[in-house]
Formats: structure tokens, sequence, C-alpha cells
């Protein structure tokens, strides 16, 4: 509305859901331009100078949106103040005030949007069953995204620019044609922001090593995919909780994985190996290579290093060190073994690995010598001697 203070200054007043008392704004030489081109919609928006800020009015009665913007011109120009229809300067009614769209939820292929785009003050955005083949550039431009489910569709690839949703805290894409989760979005901002991901039913075999950044995760959702592996620092995803990874084609769990402090944990249905500690994968080199020894010496002793200091490629292979059973890193030259771990230890409920009611599965183990291996092996020996 427009009004006028004590003094004879106009000023413009925006109020919103939020802000019932509204904000003033000076009208008198601080309209940058009108735009009415929507005027017979009822639909019309005001660019102001000072701040630099847009109004946009919607839904409005025509014959007063076309009073209220010659009154805006007039304002601006500096005509008489008792030539202007004015009203007082009181704070607009909650029902006056159109609150903003926070959620939206399509099902159907016939009700997504096409001419016309999705308001920005969207938080919640569901959009199933729509066939999509890709994610909508427009929904990337919906900065106060919470929540985004596009599951149901025949999306094939992600694009890095979901990483800009700097508010993204919950991510479903169940039942799409996915094939990969890329770098790119490991490294943006969902590190600070995902808590839940839902993968399940796609075609991933792999997920990166740069995955396990995604360190807020709380819930994972894996299930059937194709994959082969999970990520080698499963570890560091402290804040997990629940993970399913059931029907995949994982032979083994990595050494990362007992770290993990779930509630909840599923890995039913995967094709895992009898573990058998007596049957060793020896990669160990004797003697050292000096690119080993070095190397193990970098990360037993936490020496700083980065892509300023060394070729990127080395620096890859420092990130993805193995530990041994006593403590210590090696790279290539290792022994590796599978052993059994009760999925008890890294979760309070367990869904049955198999339909013989197992809740076990094969982890990998690495030793970085004969000697570590040995005793290992002189323990398990007593233990089921």
């Amino acid at each position: 509305s427009l009004g006028r203070r004590p003094r004879g200054a106009v000023y413009l007043m925006v109020c919103t859901a939020r802000d019932r008392l509204g904000a003033r704004y000076k009208v008198h030489e601080n309209v940058e331009r009108l735009f009415t081109r929507f005027v017979e919609e009822g639909k019309a928006t005001l660019r102001l100078r000072e701040p630099a800020l847009d109004v946009c009015v919607s839904k409005a009665d025509v014959s007063n949106l076309k009073n209220f913007l010659s009154a805006v011109r007039l304002a601006h120009q500096g005509a008489d103040i008792d030539a202007l229809p004015l009203s007082p300067l009181v704070p607009a009614k909650a029902s006056e005030v159109e609150k903003p769209k926070t959620k939206m939820i399509i099902t159907s292929r016939r009700d997504y949007p096409l001419t016309k785009n999705f308001p920005y003050s969207l938080e919640h955005l569901q959009a199933s069953y729509c066939k999509l083949a890709r994610i909508d550039t427009r929904v990337l431009c919906l900065k106060k995204l919470r929540k985004l489910d596009l599951s149901h569709n025949h999306i094939k690839q992600l694009p890095a620019t979901i990483g800009d949703l700097i508010c993204l805290q919950e991510l479903n894409l169940h039942n799409n044609h996915l094939e990969s989760f890329s770098v790119a979005l490991c490294n943006s901002t969902l590190q600070k922001s995902l808590q839940f991901l839902d993968l399940s039913q796609n075609k991933i075999k792999a997920l990166p090593i740069q995955f396990c950044q995604l360190r807020e995760l709380v819930n994972l959702k894996l299930d059937d995919n194709e994959l082969i592996r999970l990520p080698f620092k499963m570890g560091q995803l402290s804040h997990l909780r629940f993970l399913s990874a059931a029907r995949n084609k994982l032979p083994f769990l990595p050494s990362d994985f007992r770290k993990l402090s779930l509630e909840n944990l599923d890995l039913f249905g995967n094709p895992f190996e009898q573990s058998n500690p007596l049957v060793p994968n020896i990669q160990l080199k004797i003697p050292l290579t000096l690119l080993e020894c070095a190397a193990r010496a970098t990360v037993n002793y936490r020496i700083p290093y980065g892509c300023h200091l060394l070729p990127a490629h080395l620096c890859e292979d420092l990130q993805v060190a193995k530990t041994c059973q006593c403590g210590s890193a090696c790279l290539s030259s290792f022994i590796q073994i599978t052993v059994t771990m009760n999925l008890h230890h890294v979760a309070h409920t367990v869904v049955l690995v198999d339909n013989m009611g197992g809740t076990e599965a094969p982890v990998i183990c690495y030793f970085c010598s004969l000697r570590c291996y040995s005793e290992f092996l002189d323990r398990y020996l007593q233990s089921n001697g």
C-alpha cells in the first residue's frame, strides 16, 4: 500500500507473512521500473533503486492495481501529495497476506509444470512418477530447498549443480536409472547439509572414495543396486545411524566398516564370500620399495602433504592408505584376508543377512608385515583350536 508520513513524504509499505508489520520504502525518485505486461491478470512488479528490490504483486483486483501503479508513478515524479490516492500506513491483517508456498507435491507427468517456474520459496519439492530423464534446471534454482524427492523417474545422471542447493537435507532418488554418484557432489556443500540420501533401486556399481566426505549423513539407502563394494572409508560417516544395502553384489565389507555405530543395518541378500583367514591374499613386497617406506612414514607420523607438495596421484594413494591390525599404515604392499564379524558389533538392530538366520558378514583385514599376520594367525588358531 501507499501512504504518507507526518512530514508529507510518500512511502510504499510491503507486508509479508513473516513480517506483518511491514517495511517502508521511499517512493520519490526511487522507482527504477514498473513491469506491467500482465496487469490485466492482476500482476505487476515494481523495481526500487534503493534498496535494490523487486516488489511483486499478484492476484490483485485489476482496477485497484491500476490505481496503485498510477499513484506510484505520480509519487515517483514528485506530484502533489494531495493529488494521490493514498491509504494510511497500517499493518496488514494475516488474512490479507499471502503466505509463501513452501511445499509442492507432483505425482504424475500431466501435473508437472512446463510453462511456469517453481515458487522460489519452496522448501519441499516432490516430483515423482513424472518420467523425468534429467533433473530440471529450474529445480536447481530453488536455493531454499531442504527436501527434494525425485523418486520413480528415469534420471540417468546427477548434475554437479545439485551441490549448490546449500540447504538440502534430504535427497530421494529411489527407483531411477543412475549408474554413479559423482565426485563433484561429494566435494560440494552437501558435505555440510545432506542428512538423508536414498539411492535405492538404481544401477550403481560403486561409490567414489570421496563419498565418505558427506559426513552429516544419518540415513543412507543403497538397496537394489549393483554394488560390488562399499566406500573404502565408511568409518568416516560418524553420524550414520541407518544403513541399508540389501540385494547388491557385495562379497565382503571394507575394514573401516568396524568403526560405524548404527541403530539399524540391513545387508540382506548379498553374495558374501566365506571368510578364510588361513588363505591370505599376499601383496607384500620384500624388501619394501622406497616409495612404500616414504608413504608409510608420511601416514604414520602424520606428515602434512597436499597437491602443492606432491603429485596428485601420490596424494590420492595416501588418502586410501590401509591400516594394519597393529595400527600402522600400508599402501601397495600388504597381506589381505577376510574375517567374520557379527554385525551386532556395529548396529543395534540387524536384519538377517540370509534366510538361515545369520547376522555375520566377512570384513577385510590388512597386515603390513609377515610378523603382524603371524601374530594374528596364532591368536586365531588358539581361539578356534
